[in-house]
């Protein structure tokens, strides 16, 4: 087994290498930043989406498998339709056609609820979601999914799947997330009687645990897999966790959800707002059922690293 990890020197990519590198995989990797990888390492530059077809088919050669992490994500603020379409679904399905003619293994594309729900909706995700991608972002991750899948049936094949992440937590976390960690940072009350929706995250190590999950049991793959942490947590206990990683006191005031919401119009901070009190679910039952195990311990995990990130701040 040899697995070519797109991405590799991403948030997600890393572990993904890590974990595959703990169960003694081949690997090569590929980067937008091959300068970053190990010294040694077989290290692909990793192509654009406008490249010759001889650059996916080389970089696709002499593998098994094939774990796609590499693409756009939505905290690029100045990033535009076109932007995500050629990074995430164009670039996607270049890849994946090169692959499924000359990988003989597994096809896993990391993807996001983005593809099937928008950030302020509220909803409980799984495989059957119908998808309603509701910016850019999620847009271009849908495309990318049905990309992949296409381009796997086109050769007679049904070894590529969709692995569906939610937020997904870890040291390097950037997004709304990280914006929670720096909020719990400060002497400011956390309005509790705003902030009760419940979400469902993922640490980075369970996600690099479900795609070598998804690589390696012996069923057949489904079209779709949805990865979570159970049980969900509530923004305010998302914060209440970073509080107390950096040794702050955990400031809850039961201010209502209404004035909250008006400060937010105000400041022109409404997108923001209204995600912080959607309610978003995942559940992974499918994945659970052939013998991925979810991290129920979230809420531990986010205070440790907030307790890691306060001691590498400088004094």
């Amino acid at each position: 087994m040899k697995v070519l990890v797109t991405g590799a020197t991403g948030f997600i990519g890393r572990q993904v290498v890590h974990r595959l590198r703990e169960a003694g995989v081949g690997l090569r990797l590929a980067s937008r930043r091959p300068e970053r990888l190990d010294a040694g390492s077989d290290a692909m530059p990793m192509p654009g989406f406008d490249a010759p077809a001889a650059a996916f088919l080389a970089l696709t050669r002499d593998v098994t498998d094939i774990v796609h992490c590499a693409g756009l994500n939505n905290d690029q603020g100045n990033a535009t339709e076109a932007d995500f379409r050629a990074a995430n679904a164009q670039l996607s399905a270049r890849l994946a056609h090169a692959a499924a003619t000359q990988a003989s293994g597994r096809f896993i594309h990391l993807s996001s609820i983005r593809a099937v729900i928008g950030a302020r909706a509220s909803a409980t995700i799984d495989e059957n979601t119908v998808p309603e991608p509701q910016d850019a972002y999620g847009r271009s991750k849908r495309e990318a999914e049905i990309a992949v899948l296409d381009a796997y049936a086109s050769h007679g094949r049904a070894d590529a799947a969709i692995l569906r992440l939610p937020p997904v937590y870890g040291i390097g976390m950037k997004g709304n997330l990280a914006t929670l960690m720096r909020l719990a940072d400060t002497a400011l009350p956390i309005p509790t009687g705003a902030l009760t929706a419940n979400r469902s995250l993922l640490s980075s190590q369970s996600a690099a645990r479900a795609v070598w999950h998804l690589l390696c049991h012996s069923q057949p793959l489904h079209p779709v897999y949805t990865a979570s942490d159970v049980p969900p947590v509530s923004v305010a206990a998302i914060i209440g966790a970073f509080s107390r990683g950096f040794g702050r006191p955990t400031r809850l005031v039961p201010m209502p959800a209404g004035p909250m919401r008006a400060a937010a119009i105000l400041l022109g901070k409404r997108p923001f707002w209204d995600s912080l009190t959607a309610t978003q679910i995942c559940d992974p039952s499918l994945l659970a059922s052939q013998g991925w195990a979810p991290e129920s311990s979230t809420l531990e995990r986010l205070t440790e690293i907030a307790r890691l990130r306060k001691s590498r701040l400088p004094v």
